[in-house]
């Protein structure tokens, strides 16, 4: 299968975004970004079921860890990882048990292993996507040329047709890579500092903060955006449909890179086998297939990984995904980050926005 090949349910899975909730199993509800109802992602679990799970959707991190702190219910959500010790701390997620999950064995260590994602030798995350957030743009309207650094976020030249994602990690990623920090887990407060400025640099030329993929590629398919801050996903989506579109993961100051995953959220009020049921399809050689395929993110399932890059080597290094090493070389890594620093981004992030 090529790595671009671009399959219905994708399309059915964008035309959700921005709904609130999408019913189907009552006995197992899961809280996660839009487009991830997409049902070719746990196919073993609808054979199975006779159904899919419930569907409840957040626009970023720091939206649902507020939500569930104010009583909201699911059985399991998808943050990614610098945002898991957090959720941890807080009490908003159960360990894990790793005898349930049969693919456990076959996960990426560099990512299963993560002390941050682990307490009192338990697990608390099943990591399944990885990618990146890198510069991507119109290639009619904008040469490589235009995009070699991080900058031209920042030029006046391009006042109104930048995007940059309604994410505080995505968003200082980009920050600190463009003022020369890779290692935000080590940043000072000028550091801080700067990377916020840059970002006020940036502010006046944002039309949009994107919240979802579905939206971005909206916007660059019209045309009123060109350059943005994005995942895997738009790049891949947007070039199996024929725009005209390229991401440069190689400007100098370099791209971000990320894992998200699963976890079991404290006192959910749904099935715990159907929770095991949907860990165990998401993890499956054939889910870490399509969301390569179709998607353009790897998977955590190194096996399965390590087939496809014997088979299509060449497909897999052009979208960095040859291996979790190259996806992160010359990157920010988002790591998991002090409590302080993040909790500083989050409420200067705001601020930006606002104009401030």
């Amino acid at each position: 299968m090529s790595v671009f090949t671009k399959t219905v349910a994708t399309f059915l899975a964008a035309t959700l975004v921005g709904s609130a909730v999408y019913a189907a199993d009552a006995e197992l509800t899961v809280f996660d970004w839009a487009g991830y109802e997409d049902p070719e992602f746990f196919t073993a679990f609808t054979d199975k079921h006779g159904d899919a799970p419930t569907f409840a959707f957040f626009g970023d991190e720091e939206e649902a860890f507020q939500k569930l702190r104010s009583g909201f219910r699911a059985d399991a959500a998808h943050p990614c990882s610098q945002s898991v010790p957090k959720w941890i701390e807080a009490g908003l997620l159960e360990p894990l048990d790793p005898s349930r999950i049969d693919a456990w064995g076959d996960l990426n260590p560099a990512f299963r292993d993560i002390k941050a994602f682990w307490k009192d030798g338990k697990p608390y995350f099943v990591p399944v996507d990885w990618g990146n957030t890198a510069v991507t743009y119109n290639t009619t309207l904008l040469t490589e040329a235009d995009v070699t650094s991080l900058q031209a976020f920042a030029d006046p030249k391009h006042a109104g047709r930048v995007s940059i994602g309604d994410n505080v990690d995505d968003a200082y990623a980009l920050g600190f890579l463009a003022t020369g920090v890779k290692d935000w887990t080590t940043a000072t407060d000028e550091q801080f500092k700067a990377a916020s400025a840059f970002l006020r640099k940036v502010h006046p030329n944002v039309r949009n903060y994107w919240a979802d993929g579905a939206s971005l590629a909206q916007l660059m398919q019209s045309g009123e955006v060109y350059l943005s801050w994005a995942w895997n996903e738009t790049y891949s989506t947007m070039s199996a449909e024929g725009h005209p579109i390229a991401m440069k993961r190689d400007t100098t100051e370099g791209s971000s890179s990320w894992v998200c995953g699963y976890t079991k959220l404290a006192n959910g009020p749904g099935s715990t086998d159907k929770f095991y049921d949907f860990i165990n399809a998401w993890t499956s050689a054939k889910t870490a297939d399509y969301i390569v395929s179709a998607w353009g993110y790897g998977h955590s399932n190194i096996t399965a990984m390590n087939a496809m890059n014997a088979m299509n080597a060449d497909d897999l290094a052009a979208v960095g995904l040859a291996s979790s090493e190259a996806l992160m070389a010359n990157t920010l890594w988002q790591a998991p980050i002090p409590s302080a620093m993040r909790e500083k981004m989050i409420a200067e992030f705001e601020l930006i926005k606002a104009g401030f």
